[in-house]
């Protein structure tokens, strides 16, 4: 049976509006936002003083944001200008080595850029576990694949509070007893440091 011409026209427009409106469902579903929750209150001042930088930097490298302030909060209470006795520098404590000759480690855009990469690449490896990338994240990638009883005790206090602290924040808790916990194990005197040093910061790039 022939079909006029008209009608094939007609119908053909309206599969394809069809078809684009079943695309947009279907690509909502399947990449959800990972900023749509936004950075959890239960994180301190410090750390939720970078909350709109921490929504960028989500969007730029797909990690959730909370995992993000768990990090932040862990290595430098939201201190752009952190130095450990190890080296670790800036928000996100990274070696030096992560960086390329002429960037500087304290600008927080660089330090989140080098930080994240090595957070997404300790995700990677662990599958996805966040547990076993926090390990990876303290205590290096080659500790993700090791049992639990064989990772340092600080990559284990790390991981302790980091998880508690990062659950709780995805549940919608306004305060975490891993974060206060580990606020009175010597993160109290981090996050003055921090209240100190944002006065002096470098707007991130």
């Amino acid at each position: 049976m022939l079909i006029p011409p008209l009608l094939v026209v007609v119908v053909g427009v309206v599969m394809a509006l069809v078809a684009a409106g079943l695309s947009e469902v279907g690509s909502e579903a399947a990449v959800p936002s990972v900023v749509s929750q936004g950075v959890s209150p239960l994180f301190t001042p410090e750390v939720r003083f970078w909350s709109a930088y921490i929504l960028q930097w989500s969007k730029e490298t797909g990690i959730e944001p909370n995992l993000i302030a768990t990090v932040m909060q862990i290595e430098s209470c939201g201190d752009p200008f952190a130095r450990s006795r190890a080296g670790a520098m800036g928000l996100f404590q990274v070696m030096p080595y992560h960086f390329s000759s002429g960037e500087n480690p304290y600008e927080p855009g660089t330090n989140a850029r080098r930080g994240l990469a090595y957070l997404q690449r300790s995700l990677e490896r662990a599958g996805g576990d966040v547990r076993r990338a926090l390990a990876g994240y303290n205590g290096g990638l080659g500790v993700i694949s090791l049992p639990e009883a064989l990772w340092p005790a600080e990559t284990r206090r790390y991981v302790t509070w980091g998880t508690a602290i990062y659950e709780d924040a995805r549940r919608g808790a306004t305060e975490s007893a891993a974060l206060l916990e580990w606020l009175a194990r010597g993160g109290n005197a981090l996050c003055a440091q921090a209240r100190r040093r944002q006065g002096q910061v470098i707007p991130p790039r």
